[in-house]
């Protein structure tokens, strides 16, 4: 039996540290008060899921297995990354525009936005 900390760096090890950040990202969510910190533990997940897209994409994968996606793992990071940089800046808006409006960006204050 081989430990994870003893072998050489592979997929394993960049899939444990896309785990790592997907769950700080969901405690992140599910813990904070401020509209940024929810916004963090988005970005965490994003980033998180970005990682493994890559890992499962890598070339050190390629040359384990067959089962490899190319270059598919990378254009999907691409794309996440591009929805992440668009979903700050409109969520930055509305935190800035809700914060003019309420002078403080907690979430329990923001029930009056329901339709």
């Amino acid at each position: 039996m081989t430990n994870l900390l003893t072998q050489p760096v592979g997929v394993s090890h960049y899939m444990a540290v896309g785990a790592v950040m997907f769950v700080c990202g969901i405690v992140c969510m599910a813990t904070k008060r401020n509209a940024l910190g929810v916004l963090m533990g988005i970005e965490l997940v994003l980033n998180g899921a970005n990682i493994n897209f890559i890992a499962f994409g890598s070339a050190y994968l390629q040359k384990d297995s067959a089962m490899s996606l190319g270059l598919d793992g990378q254009l999907i990071a691409l794309f996440v990354i591009v929805l992440a940089a668009a979903e700050a800046a409109v969520a930055l808006a509305i935190a800035l525009n809700f914060y003019n409006n309420h002078h403080s960006i907690d979430v329990d204050r923001a029930d009056e936005l329901k339709g």
